[in-house]
């Protein structure tokens, strides 16, 4: 029984960063829309648009629930070069379409990470285990193996970004129609590689920061017995 025991608080570790994981996702994108505003700015997309930073920031605030599945089309009128239209062309829809179905999926695995932690402290609970040394524990266990990968994916982030850019399209979409062209489309103009990086690097702070906090808490009952002892 104690080997399940662990196994399970171990689970329960994966769980949690995988929950914290794709918060983090949402946190970065959601949580601040005046980041969007300075990476504008820092990229200079509305001299290549065409636009006022009000009309592109209602642009992105469209765009971003949409992503979180409000609406059924990706469609926003505004002036772009001095000419009220659609931003979106069908290519943009195409391709947002797929992007809004990876996000959606993301947050449902959280829920199902969420879920599954619950049942490991359900069973860990009911099968009367040491919780204060199993799950602090299996959090660290789990920490060690996604703090190598995690390790990994920011080295090769900060020493080729375009290359992981390009072989995550590759491996998370099956045509490529995420290949847009800068003279066509209005909204790679607005959403350049640049600020891709930037956010990654956004993502991967939060995520780090939690991983952190986390790992910090699960020394607490530790030190707690020894401070009695």
């Amino acid at each position: 029984m104690k080997k399940i025991q662990w196994a399970v608080g171990v689970i329960l570790g994966f769980s949690i960063i995988t929950a914290l994981f794709f918060t983090s996702f949402e946190a970065a994108m959601y949580a601040d829309f005046n980041v969007y505003q300075e990476e504008y700015e820092k990229y200079d997309v509305l001299a290549d648009l065409d636009m006022t930073m009000e009309d592109v920031m209602y642009v992105t605030h469209e765009m971003m629930d949409y992503l979180r599945g409000e609406g059924d089309t990706l469609s926003v009128i505004t002036t772009v070069e001095g000419e009220e239209q659609d931003f979106f062309n069908e290519q943009d829809r195409f391709h947002m379409a797929e992007v809004r179905d990876l996000f959606i999926g993301g947050l449902n695995i959280r829920l199902g990470a969420c879920v599954l932690a619950v049942l490991c402290i359900i069973f860990l609970a009911a099968s009367k285990a040491d919780i204060k040394k199993i799950i602090p524990a299996g959090y660290q266990i789990s920490l060690g193996v996604t703090g190598a990968a995690v390790l990994l994916l920011g080295i090769a982030c900060l020493s080729d970004f375009n290359a992981v850019f390009v072989q995550f399209h590759h491996i998370f979409f099956d045509n490529d129609l995420w290949l847009f062209d800068p003279a066509e489309d209005y909204m790679i103009r607005m959403l350049p590689e640049g600020l891709f990086y930037d956010m990654v690097m956004r993502i991967g702070a939060i995520f780090v920061a939690g991983l952190i906090v986390l790992l910090i808490l699960s020394f607490l009952p530790r030190f707690i017995k020894r401070k009695k002892n």
